[in-house]
């Protein structure tokens, strides 16, 4: 026990390390935990690491999952569901039966179900690495959220095509039955996600301790997963389904403090799960070699047959960039139609001078929709997948967690098995190692960015502003009363009104303000009081003058100012 506890410490360490590392030396952190991992394998005397590949695929692939999902906005992802279901689903399946032929091919004696079974297992991307390289080279917020709405649907599409091809080279193939298998894994897991993800949400809004609710999220991907996988259906997507509606429903049923607690404890539990994964992941190499030479099979051309198999993959994702992009396209033009017809809708309603509230109910209804629809159409139309857009997903194929633990779940009776895990393991090493540090090369030759910070600081001062007045409004409203039904002061809702405009804008300058003029003395006069107050703070808890309760509560009160000043944690 003492040894597991030291490797858990020292893992914990250089995955804590590497996250800080990595963007400072500009490469990703899975790559940097990879080529340690690998390193520290073949370090003399290492005691071989066997991980049982249900323990990832059952405990830690699920909170990883959710962990993602949870913080991907559902708008974004339904604005984008065709992408990412081409890319999810029909590419992994193209994918896995391609590379299956190949290795049948490569491999004479592979059954074709166990070939298309390892082309399930390497054919899903990890979009970790890509979407951490995207996010940080200012990718735009289209691409990034159509590789992570990949990376989040591929692995249950992935796995259920493993399992059922896996059943079927077992007990021979039925097209029919492999389809219908599919499609109620698929059903069920979408019904027991969505059930999770809207009741846990209705029972934590009815609980006012934060403590408690963060409990109750740190099981939810396990309510989805587990009930999931008993009736045979995709937990992976159970998961998924359940974050996702998660996500969308705590902005109206949970409350803030609910929501800034559960985007830091998934996003820490995110960062150690994942990038742990990917240490153990490189650190498992000398074990599989081991394997494959014990039972007198060749490395070399285990490795070799992985080579070709990246080679493969990458062209096949190529290829099927192509009419993604002619379709994405196609969407953009029909979005820019809809919108010209749109707008000219809404100039004649403006020039007639129609108020559709004034017309009832169902006229105010479809005013509604229609601009729900129009911003939609309009984000469409502005964020088209060009070609350079698609040449950085055909580049964003990096394999990772899933591949090399659906590898090892393969049964010990499969013809090549350790060679099979090795060509895996290859896969899964190269595209992240070589596709994730050329990455940033094939951004930046491309040309491509998002919104520039200028735009994006508009658009966000445009928002904030909305939200101050319709605050205000509802203060000034005339149904506005207090306890007694008397009407509130003005002075004090003048007061409340001009205290919350200044909240906001002292915020926005110290955060977010270019730092020069007035603006950038103001920001680091207030930054210097605060750190003094921290330090006045520290020598009255030494003077012990003071209860540990008002020291605790005027820490409170600090943190909450130094959080709210706070520029990438740090102050100053």
């Amino acid at each position: 026990m003492e040894s597991i506890a030291l490797l858990f410490v020292l893992g914990a360490l250089l995955v804590i390390g590497s996250s800080w590392l990595a963007p400072k030396i500009g490469i990703a952190a899975p790559i940097l935990l990879v080529v340690l991992g690998i390193g520290a394998s073949f370090i003399p005397g290492q005691e071989p690491l066997d991980i049982p590949p249900e323990l990832i695929l059952t405990v830690v692939l699920p909170p990883i999952l959710y962990a993602a999902a949870v913080n991907v906005p559902m708008t974004d992802f339904r604005r984008n569901f065709g992408a990412i279901s081409g890319l999810s689903v029909v590419l992994v399946v193209l994918s896995s039966v391609l590379i299956g032929f190949l290795l049948t091919w490569l491999l004479p004696g592979l059954p074709l179900p166990i070939g298309i079974a390892l082309g399930a297992v390497v054919s899903p991307p990890d979009a970790v690495a890509a979407t951490s390289i995207g996010k940080r080279l200012g990718l735009p917020p289209r691409l990034v959220t159509v590789l992570e709405g990949e990376g989040l649907v591929n692995d249950a599409t992935a796995l259920v095509l493993l399992r059922s091809a896996v059943a079927a080279a077992a007990g021979g193939f039925a097209f029919l039955d492999v389809a219908s298998d599919f499609a109620f894994s698929v059903v069920v897991a979408l019904l027991i996600g969505a059930v999770v993800g809207v009741v846990t949400v209705w029972v934590r809004s009815r609980i006012d301790q934060p403590t408690l609710t963060t409990a109750i999220s740190f099981v939810v991907p396990f309510l989805a997963f587990l009930p999931a996988e008993a009736l045979d259906a995709s937990g992976v997507l159970a998961v998924v389904v359940a974050g996702l509606v998660t996500g969308f429903k705590a902005t109206r049923h949970l409350t803030a403090q609910d929501r800034i607690s559960e985007r830091m404890n998934w996003r820490t539990i995110q960062l150690v799960l994942e990038n742990g994964v990917f240490l153990v992941m490189g650190y498992e190499i000398s074990t599989i070699i081991a394997e494959v030479q014990r039972d007198g099979l060749s490395v070399w051309a285990a490795v070799g047959i992985g080579l070709i198999v990246v080679l493969a993959l990458l062209i096949i994702r190529m290829f099927f960039t192509w009419p993604l992009l002619l379709s994405a396209r196609r969407q953009q033009r029909k979005a820019e139609r809809h919108l010209e017809r749109a707008d000219q809708f809404l100039q004649r309603i403006d020039a007639a001078q129609i108020d559709l509230a004034d017309r009832g109910p169902r006229w105010e209804r479809f005013g509604a929709r229609l601009q729900r629809r129009r911003t939609e159409w309009q984000a469409l139309a502005g964020e088209g997948l060009g070609w350079r857009g698609g040449a950085v997903i055909a580049w964003s194929g990096m394999r990772g967690v899933v591949t090399l633990a659906a590898a090892q779940s393969l049964p010990d009776t499969v013809p090549f098995r350790p060679q099979l895990v090795l060509i895996a393991f290859t896969v899964a090493v190269f595209t992240l190692v070589f596709y994730g540090s050329t990455l940033p090369l094939v951004i930046r030759w491309l040309g491509i960015s998002g919104p520039d910070e200028e735009a994006r600081n508009t658009e966000v001062q445009e928002l904030v502003d909305l939200l101050i007045t319709a605050g205000s409004e509802r203060l000034n409203s005339p149904e506005l009363r207090r306890a007694d039904g008397e009407a509130y002061d003005p002075e004090h809702i003048e007061d409340v009104t001009a205290r919350r405009a200044q909240l906001a804008q002292d915020f926005w300058e110290i955060r977010y303000a270019p730092e020069s003029g007035s603006a950038a003395q103001r920001n680091a006069l207030f930054r210097e009081m605060l750190s003094a107050e921290q330090a006045a703070l520290i020598d009255a808890r030494a003077s012990g003058q003071y209860s540990s309760e008002a020291l605790e509560l005027a820490q409170m009160v600090l943190d909450t100012d130094l959080a709210r000043t706070s520029q990438n944690g740090t102050i100053g």
